[in-house]
């Protein structure tokens, strides 16, 4: 048990990353789904604006409070880290948004669509579930040694 405890303790942090970052990408997800429905697909690339907004703002919420641990609310350290936070996910936006385009309008993952328990999966969800990865890697880099970095005395 103890080593258990000792696994938990030394991998806090990236293991909350991952359980926020799976909550985030769910937010993101279902904000698609339900924006496809309600727009239209042929909105998509809107579409996954709208959700990659709800999910930012779940995201800068729980990675500062719980995984990164960024306590203080000071005025001068909110305005260094919402930009740099919004930033960095405006480029992962961007690399999401770009690999949307290659996958559905250049590889026709449009064509692909199954469904599972009644839950109908088109190429454009198969899409964003494979970009996810690569977007959730990208923000930990930036979360971890740019945004929330710590001081070398512990501290912001």
């Amino acid at each position: 048990m103890n080593a258990i405890k000792d696994v938990l303790k030394k991998y806090k942090e990236p293991i909350l990353y991952v359980l926020f970052g799976g909550f985030t990408t769910v937010v993101n997800l279902v904000v698609f789904y339900l924006m496809n429905k309600a727009a239209g697909e042929e909105l998509y690339l809107v579409n996954n604006v709208v959700a990659w907004l709800a999910a930012v703002i779940f995201a800068y919420i729980t990675n500062k409070l719980w995984v990164f641990e960024s306590k203080s609310f000071n005025l001068k350290v909110i305005l260094k880290e919402i930009p740099e936070f919004f930033a960095a996910r405006i480029f992962s936006l961007g690399v999401e948004e770009g690999g949307l385009w290659l996958f559905v309008d250049v590889l026709g993952f449009d064509s692909f669509s199954f469904s599972v328990l009644g839950f109908e999966v088109t190429g454009k969800l198969i899409a964003k579930l494979v970009l996810a990865v690569i977007v959730v890697i990208l923000n930990y880099v930036f979360s971890k040694f740019i945004i929330f970095k710590k001081s070398k005395n512990g501290g912001k």
